[in-house]
């Protein structure tokens, strides 16, 4: 059973998480907090020690809206070789997807928090990390089934793949053009299907 204070909590972030996102955490002040929620500035720190804290609830909300539906989307195939395809094809709808949540959280706090926030920079880099290694998992999991070439490096790989996904959306949000991430899935897909391949 949900308590009260669990729903209030989860109210809130859901309802800054997009604010927070858009505007970066030195942008977002508690008087949007308390318009945007309704609540008074007494009730947010209630549930939250500071603005810090609520800002890390609201980036791991958001990070975790996202990442479901990357896994969900990837869940199509058994298939590690497939899997990686899943993800250019996944990122090719990202622009559009994020649009609605203010832009790309991991780029967007990843930028405002350099040299900004060193607890919140620390979170972006933790959720890179952990996508990275995910991306190197599946590679390594292709080596061993034979589908991905045993000359692959997969670490390298991965964190190649992961730039090259970044790039585009921050090209693509810098430029507004959704063409910077069409034409680097569609690169992907080469050094997939090329270089990976058995």
């Amino acid at each position: 059973m949900i308590t009260k204070a669990e729903k209030t909590k989860a109210f809130i972030i859901e309802t800054v998480a997009p604010i927070f996102n858009k505007n970066g955490y030195a942008a977002t002040s508690i008087a949007d907090i308390t318009k945007a929620t309704g609540l008074t500035k007494g009730a947010i720190y209630g549930n939250f020690e500071n603005k810090e804290q609520l800002a890390i609830a609201a980036f791991k909300f958001m990070v975790k809206s996202l990442m479901r539906e990357i896994v969900k989307h990837m869940d199509k195939s058994d298939s590690p070789i497939e899997k990686l395809l899943l993800i250019s094809d996944f990122y090719r709808n990202y622009y559009r997807y994020t649009n609605k949540m203010g832009g790309c959280p991991i780029l967007n706090v990843g930028v405002d928090s350099n040299h900004q926030n060193t607890l919140l920079l620390e979170k972006v880099r933790t959720i890179i990390q952990r996508i990275q290694d995910q991306l190197a998992t599946i590679i390594e999991e292709g080596i061993e089934l034979g589908e991905i070439s045993t000359e692959i490096n997969a670490m390298y790989t991965a964190k190649r793949i992961d730039t090259m996904i970044q790039g585009a959306i921050f090209m693509a949000y810098t430029m507004d053009d959704d063409f910077y991430i069409q034409d680097t899935m569609n690169q992907i897909d080469k050094m997939i299907n090329e270089e990976l391949r058995a």
